[in-house]
């Protein structure tokens, strides 16, 4: 795992001072070495922190270069089949300097072209300057795991791991982008190729750019995409259960093993959950020494997972260490602000950065479950998905749109169901309900009403995103896979784990896996009206002991409502949020304080809101 930095322009490049200081700000991604290359014709620029996890001699030192060939390359991740690969290639020839990974894509590269990124089974984003084709190739990996940011104007492209290493150079603008902050407010992160900074972008997972260096003309296309659902229903398959339930466990396993291989110590993420418990279960099957981390909050009952974990621990013989965090206080946010230059509303990225912080005294390496429920129907709202389409079948949509109306209308905001019953009048037999909307169009317009017009494009954007695809679980699981997964889930652990240099690796996120999940499995073996992660639980009542409780679900959270009642933290959202440098309408602020001391849910809110204003302040940014 790394942090990369570049530029790439169509012209010759005079101002670089920026990218020195770029590279250093990103050092935590990589605090065991660094470089920075320019090309002979000064059009192109590579910059790299290394977090060396694989041949930890110089001979994966980067950029690395193929000279003979004109390749140079930086690259952050991980590439889980580069064994075969190598094999692969050495038996056509090749020849290999290091046991590194970032050579394989090098060498993958040079023998396949663009086209190698259909051989590479991990998580990634690399850039790879082509001098004699006289481009700059960019990819990122399938799921998303590794973030990729993207400036391009005037003939130049700038790209790095976080928005903190472009920002070093001064003269890019910092206004944020109304339409992606209306997103956040919407849902909580900003989806796809957006950027919460106006004249940026992320590259999208699973896609690739190429930036021509002497038109600086740019093509992005996708190289990768799910596979398309068993058929239109979503629920026939050839196989049998048995069968189905056989091969996932073969995946799984093969996953976790190629996972496990680092030449550094790697530990198991173990909550007692079922994800992370099948990953332990895998992983005594690869490993004679595995160790297991899980992480307890005395004194807060449920959330305290360090029991349901020591369960699995002891079943297994893992090496078990149980870690207790410090209490949070306010500064931690701030920190927190700085690294998550592109904010989102999880605040359980507290609790992972602060198990990544211990976690990284023991391991450089962390193996976790993420990935589970978007492939496999974990969610409980893809239960009710199920209930909701059948109930409301036979009501008119008009009746449903009025309900839905008066629901908006009558309900506060933080009224338990609100959004659920805001949706009355989706069709779910073509769309879907973003019930987890922190504010709705009204709220969010009386929100920004210091930037008006406000216009609202977050529920626009978002049906957009939607897949066309008849079965509703099959249509949630695949649009949480595209958007939840990749711009929530995803960014968090990565933000929270670089930050304290551990690599957090994801097995249920393996090409195969992925493929699996979404090729092979119908809908009813994932979520029904009664249950969820079906084919999960069937490979646990096989693997797991008998007294594993199958049907408990707890999110990685903080008791953030009960945190909130008074203290420091209250004391720290009510200053930060009622400050009369803040964006947000303050008649707005008070009505969900309010509301929040009355017992409704909008600790969630407020936390957006906060992190949104700590975020804007941090780097300066202006909404105009």
């Amino acid at each position: 795992m790394c942090g990369i930095l570049g530029i790439a322009s169509a012209n010759y490049i005079e101002r670089r001072e920026w990218v020195a200081s770029g590279i250093n700000s990103l050092a935590h991604r990589g605090p065991d070495s660094g470089g920075l290359w320019w090309s002979d014709n000064g059009q192109v620029g590579f910059a790299h922190r290394r977090l060396a996890i694989l041949d930890l001699s110089p001979g994966g030192h980067q950029p690395m270069h193929e000279s003979a060939f004109g390749l140079t390359i930086v690259f952050n991740g991980e590439i889980y089949n580069h064994d075969r690969l190598r094999e692969e290639l050495i038996s056509l020839g090749e020849r290999f300097e290091s046991r590194s990974d970032t050579e394989v894509i090098l060498v993958a590269y040079r023998r396949w072209g663009e086209s190698c990124l259909s051989r590479f089974n991990g998580m990634f984003a690399f850039a790879i300057f082509d001098s004699k084709r006289g481009y700059v190739f960019l990819a990122r990996d399938r799921a998303g795991e590794k973030p990729l940011f993207l400036h391009i104007k005037d003939k130049t492209l700038r790209f790095g791991s976080e928005l903190k290493g472009l920002l070093a150079d001064e003269s890019l603008p910092r206004r944020a982008n109304r339409s992606a902050v209306d997103s956040y407010l919407h849902t909580g992160y900003v989806p796809g190729g957006l950027c919460i900074l106006d004249e940026f972008s992320k590259l999208p997972a699973a896609h690739a750019l190429r930036f021509d260096l002497k038109t600086g003309e740019v093509k992005t296309w996708r190289y990768w995409d799910i596979p398309n659902p068993i058929d239109e229903n979503g629920s026939v398959i050839t196989a049998s259960d048995n069968d189905l339930l056989s091969e996932f466990e073969d995946l799984l396993e093969a996953s976790v093993a190629r996972q496990l291989e680092a030449d550094v110590p790697v530990g198991v993420l173990l909550s007692g959950g079922v994800d992370s418990s099948l990953v332990t279960a895998m992983a005594v099957r690869s490993s004679t020494n595995v160790r297991t981390f899980s992480v307890g909050f005395p004194g807060h009952g449920e959330l305290d997972e360090t029991v349901h974990a020591k369960l699995i621990a002891n079943y297994f013989g893992t090496n078990h260490t149980e870690l207790v965090p410090e209490p949070t206080e306010p500064d931690l946010l701030f920190l927190l602000t700085k690294q998550y230059d592109e904010p989102i509303v999880d605040s359980s990225m507290i609790p992972t950065y602060l198990v990544s912080k211990l976690v990284r005294a023991h391991c450089k390496v962390a193996l976790g479950g993420d990935g589970g429920d978007e492939l496999f129907g974990g969610y409980s709202s893809y239960s009710r998905l199920l209930t909701m389409q059948k109930l409301l079948k036979p009501v008119p949509i008009l009746a449903r749109k009025v309900l839905a109306n008066l629901a908006g209308a009558a309900l506060p905001v933080g009224f338990r169901g609100r959004n659920w019953l805001q949706a009355l009048d989706i069709d779910l037999d073509t769309s879907l309900p973003v019930v987890s909307s922190y504010f709705d169009p009204a709220l969010r317009k009386r929100l920004m009403s210091n930037y008006a017009p406000w216009n609202t494009v977050g529920e626009k954007y978002l049906v957009s995103r939607v897949p066309s695809v008849r079965n509703v679980v099959e249509r949630a699981t695949r649009f949480d896979f595209n958007n939840y997964l990749v711009e929530d889930i995803l960014v968090k652990v990565d933000r929270a784990s670089m930050l304290n240099s551990l690599e957090i690796r994801a097995p249920f996120l393996d090409k195969d896996v992925i493929e699996f999940a979404f090729g092979r499995v119908p809908s009813r073996l994932k979520a029904t009206e009664v249950d969820k992660k079906i084919i999960l639980k069937m490979l646990c009542s096989k693997v797991l002991p008998p007294e594993f409780d199958l049907q408990r679900k707890q999110g990685f959270s903080i008791p953030l409502a009960q945190w909130l009642k008074a203290g420091r933290l209250r004391q720290m959202f009510n200053d930060t949020l009622t400050s009369s440098d803040s964006v947000f309408n303050p008649k707005a602020v008070k009505s969900l304080l309010v509301g929040q001391d009355k017992g409704r849910s909008n600790s969630q809110r407020l936390f957006s809101m906060v992190m949104f204003e700590l975020w804007r302040r941090e780097y300066k940014v202006s909404i105009y």
